[in-house]
């Protein structure tokens, strides 16, 4: 069984609409997909309708933006109560931080020159999507032929001590893992020591988490190497945390992370389902062969 737990939309910063990057997932054999856009769940019905149509089943989660130390860091919520007040009026800060800093990215990116850097221009790279971010920026470079790939916008401009960085807000990581559980979801920390974390998301700082209810990490991720995998994997192990792996596919916004290339053991699934089931999630699991 071939099971996928993180992937992107361009409902946020994927490049394929929700059904269509279920169709792809079935297309590529993937039995089991997490569709889990940045913090927002508005690709949840069409994808599930189109999982249910494709014959593979779909796990609904989210990947939202949050800060640990000082540190950004990804949390993956699976099965969470979409209309759970708490998280809604997380979510939806989030989102208004998002909007609110790229109209000041694009200003820096044109005090550096770039003209075509503009809301209208950036509007034609964001059709449909409700969660704006650096990716789409760095699409705009692209299309503007200033860089060659996101990577390179990233890199000259976009990443953190770049030029035309900007920060946002981002929910503080523990008390955010005790709103996905109170809303019936399954907290797990996405690529940890693939961003710039393994000095904050050390044993020590795992096992807090824990204890504020985390219940995996995802160790299989293109951004970690064997030795990450394997230390990740015995904390996992010494903690009691569930080990997921996903591809984290952005259609054509990611090099190389293609569907399926990383998976999730079916027996770490059936763990997540099981803590969702516990906690009273009203999501589940949709379709299925």
């Amino acid at each position: 069984m071939l099971i996928d737990l993180h992937t992107h939309s361009r409902i946020s910063d994927g490049t394929q609409a929700p059904g269509e990057l279920v169709r792809a997932a079935a297309a590529a054999g993937v039995d089991v997909l997490g569709l889990t856009d940045h913090d927002i769940t508005a690709g949840w019905d069409e994808a599930a309708e189109a999982a249910q149509a494709a014959g593979i089943a779909l796990v609904r989660g989210i990947e939202i933006s949050t800060r640990y130390h000082g540190s950004g860091v990804h949390l993956l919520a699976y099965l969470p109560d979409p209309a759970n007040p708490t998280l809604v009026g997380e979510l939806q800060r989030i989102l208004e931080g998002r909007d609110e800093r790229v109209p000041a990215m694009l200003a820096r990116l044109r005090e550096l020159g770039i003209a075509g850097a503009t809301e209208a221009a950036l509007a034609e790279v964001t059709v449909n999507a409700g969660a704006t971010g650096r990716p789409h920026v760095a699409d705009l470079l692209v299309r503007l032929r200033v860089v060659t790939d996101r990577d390179q916008a990233f890199e000259e401009y976009l990443s953190q001590g770049r030029p035309a960085y900007v920060d946002r807000y981002a929910a503080d990581l523990v008390r955010m893992i005790g709103v996905v559980t109170a809303a019936g979801g399954v907290p797990v920390v996405a690529h940890p020591w693939g961003r710039g974390s393994a000095d904050v998301l050390d044993e020590a700082a795992f096992a807090v988490l824990a204890e504020a209810g985390l219940f995996g990490i995802e160790v299989d991720h293109l951004d970690h190497d064997a030795d990450q995998r394997a230390q990740l994997r015995e904390i996992a192990e010494r903690l009691g945390l569930a080990v997921t792996g996903a591809s984290d596919h952005h259609g054509t916004g990611k090099v190389d992370h293609h569907l399926g290339v990383e998976t999730t053991a079916p027996d770490q699934l059936e763990r997540i389902l099981a803590r969702a089931a516990e906690l009273g999630s009203p999501t589940g699991m949709v379709g299925g062969a």
